[in-house]
């Protein structure tokens, strides 16, 4: 039950981090939860690592939004951009 509750918190920090978060992000729901779930990660051993808090602690929310903003913003640095096919051309 904690895998499950994991992966539904992970997905809605991923929604809510795509919506804050400026520019076109074009993954699935997949992606959208691996990367709130590992936004949540970050926040939590970041904070554990700053001792802001303790490892029986939850970490909190809003963190966890900013964990993966964070990862949404180095993904769109290193992903390739792409490119647009111009239809007249063809």
């Amino acid at each position: 039950m904690t895998i499950l509750y994991t992966i539904l918190v992970g997905f809605f920090i991923g929604l809510i981090a795509r919506a804050l978060k400026p520019g076109d992000d074009r993954m699935g729901l997949l992606a959208t939860t691996l990367f709130g779930v590992a936004g949540a990660l970050i926040a939590k051993y970041t904070g554990e690592w700053m001792h802001w808090y303790s490892a029986d602690e939850p970490v909190g929310f809003i963190a966890s939004v900013l964990g993966a903003i964070v990862l949404l913003t180095v993904f769109a640095l290193v992903r390739p951009k792409r490119t647009q096919r111009d239809p007249t051309n063809d």
